[in-house]
């Protein structure tokens, strides 16, 4: 179990945002000025942990892991059941290939997006928001863009580290190949699930197999080493991931498993990006991983590919997701939308 200091730290919504109680020190938030309203009330309203409670609270054994993501996945079902009560989709649970998939239809399909299909790959640092949370961006996509959704609920450590995840998300694209074609694919993903749509479009070129149409990588997990330059200057800034310490240094490792975190199946900002499709990323200026988004883009484009790269001011890390009711979100999903049909 947890100990008493531990057990009293709460993580909610975020892909590893900290809420702590009471009798837990957080810091202050220092507000952007020239973001959103909507925005900032969201950020002020956000308890925000220090580093050294990042740190003294983070799992250090399997079952420490075990029951943390249990209490953070309990508590973000909370969120997702209220996202279906407000947005008009239907989710029906399905394996494929013993996988396990939840396809999300929304009421009404987008003409354009008739016979299209996309898949969501979810984030959480590798060890979070299995089951029923693994929908939330899916939720929104399936709303937003009038498209049908397959979310794939893929395999985490402990019990299951790489390559587990990418073997998942692999199998159900390859069903999916057969079922509607490559050419009406689009993939995305958020933090971790942007690093794994990355990830997945690599072993697809490697193996030669058909790529998706467009992909989408929001604020991807990219690099799991303490390389990339805003892990330093945007720590305590970015109040969702707040330090690379603690919880993000262990979910990395926990990931890896026997491999270095610089390999390229776990880090594909080391692998090549020869060939990759037209590639929509999203971050801010507050991200700890914009810098990982930057060099994502950048990597694409040196190596002749076409990208949309979209920042958004005062934007900690994925709270275009987490804040999903701001103008920030629904612009988000917009230029989505826009960028898959002119890629289409």
């Amino acid at each position: 179990m947890l100990n008493e200091t531990k057990s009293t730290l709460m993580y909610l919504l975020a892909t590893t945002a900290m809420v702590t109680e009471s009798n837990m020190t957080t810091s202050t938030p220092l507000l952007p000025k020239a973001a959103s309203e909507a925005l900032v009330k969201g950020i002020a309203s956000f308890p925000n942990a220090t580093k050294d409670v990042v740190i003294a609270t983070t799992p250090t054994t399997d079952e420490e892991w075990r029951n943390y993501v249990h209490s953070r996945n309990t508590e973000q079902k909370k969120k997702i059941k209220k996202m279906k009560k407000e947005l008009e989709v239907d989710v029906e649970l399905l394996k494929m290939n013993k996988v396990v998939v939840r396809r999300i239809t929304p009421k009404a399909i987008s003409p354009e997006f008739k016979n299209k299909v996309y898949i969501d790959i979810h984030g959480g640092a590798f060890v979070l928001f299995g089951g029923l949370p693994s929908i939330e961006e899916g939720l929104l996509v399936a709303d937003r863009l009038g498209i049908v959704v397959y979310s794939v609920d893929y395999r985490m450590p402990p019990a299951f580290p790489s390559p587990a995840a990418l073997e998942d998300v692999t199998s159900v694209y390859h069903i999916l190949i057969e079922k509607v074609g490559a050419q009406n694919l689009l993939v995305g993903g958020t933090s971790a699930g942007g690093g794994l749509v990355l990830s997945l479009v690599q072993a697809l070129i490697k193996h030669n197999m058909p790529l998706p149409a467009a992909i989408y990588a929001g604020t991807p997990w990219a690099d799991l080493t303490k390389t990339s330059d805003t892990l330093y200057t945007n720590e305590n800034i970015d109040n969702v991931l707040v330090t690379y310490e603690g919880q993000l240094k262990a979910a990395a490792h926990l990931y890896a498993g026997k491999k270095i975190l610089s390999d390229p199946s776990v880090s594909p900002i080391y692998g090549s990006f020869k060939h990759f499709p037209p590639t929509y990323l999203v971050s801010g200026t507050r991200d700890m991983f914009l810098s990982d988004t930057v060099r994502v883009n950048r990597a694409i484009r040196d190596s002749g590919g076409v990208t949309q790269l979209e920042l958004f001011e005062g934007l900690s890390h994925a709270e275009y997701l987490i804040f999903y009711s701001t103008p920030e979100s629904e612009t988000t999903y917009r230029l989505m939308k826009g960028f898959f049909l002119s890629n289409l």
